[in-house]
């Protein structure tokens, strides 16, 4: 690993410069004197020297063969609730309306400061069933989803250890609980590259929108170069501003006045080497210019026939801008765009759990199947990764009027395509749905595994930031299970 690869768009071209650039860092010292030898001294400049006129954009193989290039992150966020969703508990049922068990009031779950009246348990009202061949249980909620149980593996074991939604929502996008950390898509970007010249290669749409709990930190950069940041489209009206040329200006003119800012944005970052927002805002430049031309044909839906159109629920007020947003996330996959992520806002079921969720449904449920269905028609399924994952569960006790609280201990997700045998379950929690007790998966270990399904050794994909080689699944992660995801049920 180029241990100044935080830097790796700085150009340097001597050892003279070399040092000028970097020998008067304090923090650098402890380096300096460990690349004092000749040999390795050299090497740096030469990998300096190359990687600078790289495009960091351009793709890049990965580590070892992969089952999937292409990402579809769905986020379903406040945290829909598992025992509603995806992990049945009859025993749950069975004792809806008495008390926790003893249990639950000691030991490393410690519920016992819960009020009287939201301590007491609470089954789910919504009906599970079996579908596919495969029998796997999921909700009337996910009945459309449902139809493609077969290609789903449902994972009931995942857990953290942040309860409230900020941290618990930057675990899942950034692989930490702190801010200022790289987004999953923008860490796929940084090791793969993009497949389009002509598009961003992470993009998001939201339903709501990208503030509060749910913010740009999520597709931001992190401590990334700028240029791995993703591109937020809107699902309606005008879903990029400023795409279309001024009638009163000429793509030639355009071509001319933008090389002209591109010669002087160089000029302007040649004495500030360190900072990757300009290398960024120069590539940025250059790719909306190709944009006018690419994005209007991607965004038109005009031309897509009627059923496909239903397919996605746009013939449906209520699913219908999720509806356009997973066409549109179809369209992206087709034209290479390599992260899309999707947010529905907003499951944070506090009260009403139930209804709260049917009203995500009817805004979710067949657009994410049609997606489904539309991604494996067209052969693009097979190297399609798709996850399905709120921040957290919810509880299997009440709060105030049939609500849930947030409870990260033990909770569901589902993952598709890529090479993924469906039909399956992973994990389990126990029988009222409050831990994780068997092949628990904690979100590093998700992470981890969709990196290795990209073809991404999650312990080699690093960063070198503030002294240390950093990583989306920082120092834990296990991708072991992604071999239980790709053997057939």
């Amino acid at each position: 690993m180029n241990p100044f690869c935080c830097h790796r768009y700085a150009k340097v071209n001597s050892r003279r410069e070399f040092l000028s650039k970097w020998a008067f860092g304090f923090g650098t010292l402890p380096v300096i004197h460990l690349l004092s030898r000749e040999s390795l001294l050299e090497t740096v400049f030469a990998e300096a020297a190359r990687d600078s006129a790289v495009n960091p954009l351009a793709p890049k193989a990965p580590h070892f063969p992969a089952q999937g290039k292409n990402v579809v992150f769905i986020y379903l966020q406040g945290g829909a609730s598992h025992v509603d969703t995806l992990d049945p508990k009859p025993v749950l049922s069975r004792f809806d309306g008495q008390g926790l068990p003893d249990s639950f009031t000691s030991g490393d779950l410690n519920f016992s400061n819960i009020a009287a009246e939201e301590s007491k348990l609470m089954g789910s009202e919504i009906p599970f069933r079996q579908y596919g061949k495969s029998g796997l249980e999921l909700s009337d909620i996910l009945k459309n989803v449902a139809e493609y149980a077969d290609d789903l593996a449902v994972i009931r074991s995942c857990y953290h250890e942040s309860f409230v939604h900020g941290p618990a929502a930057n675990y899942l996008c950034t692989g930490s609980i702190l801010t200022g950390h790289p987004s999953v898509g923008a860490w796929v970007l940084y090791g793969l590259g993009s497949e389009n010249d002509n598009l961003p290669a992470f993009m998001a749409m939201t339903d709501g929108s990208l503030s509060g709990r749910t913010n740009k930190n999520h597709i931001g950069p992190g401590f990334l170069p700028a240029i791995y940041q993703g591109t937020q489209l809107k699902p309606e009206g005008t879903l990029i501003k400023d795409l279309n040329l001024p009638r009163e200006i000429q793509l030639d003119d355009q071509r001319a006045l933008l090389d002209w800012i591109q010669k002087s944005n160089e000029r302007h970052r040649e004495s500030r080497p360190d900072d990757t927002r300009l290398a960024a805002r120069i590539a940025n430049y250059e790719l909306a210019f190709r944009m006018q031309t690419a994005a209007p044909e991607l965004v038109d839906i005009s031309k897509e026939p009627e059923y496909i159109r239903q397919m996605y629920g746009l013939d449906d007020e209520k699913s219908q801008k999720f509806g356009r947003m997973c066409l549109l996330t179809r369209r992206m996959v087709e034209r290479g765009v390599r992260f899309v992520h999707l947010i529905s806002t907003d499951w944070d079921g506090h009260e009403q759990c139930v209804e709260n969720h049917w009203e995500n449904s009817r805004k979710t449920d067949k657009p994410i199947a049609g997606l489904l269905g539309d991604l494996k028609q067209r052969g693009l399924l097979e190297s399609t990764l798709v996850v399905c994952i709120g921040e957290f569960g919810r509880t299997p006790f009440v709060q105030g009027n049939r609500g849930r609280d947030h409870h990260p201990y033990g909770f569901s997700c589902w993952l598709a395509g890529a090479g993924i045998q469906g039909g399956k379950v992973i994990g389990a929690t126990d029988e009222l749905g409050m831990r994780a007790i068997e092949d628990k998966v904690h979100v590093h270990d998700l992470h981890a595994t969709m990196l290795s399904l990209l073809g991404l050794d999650h312990k080699g994909h690093t960063f070198f930031f503030q002294g240390r080689d950093r990583r989306l699944t920082d120092v834990g992660g296990d991708n072991d299970l992604s071999k239980r995801l790709l053997q057939a049920s």
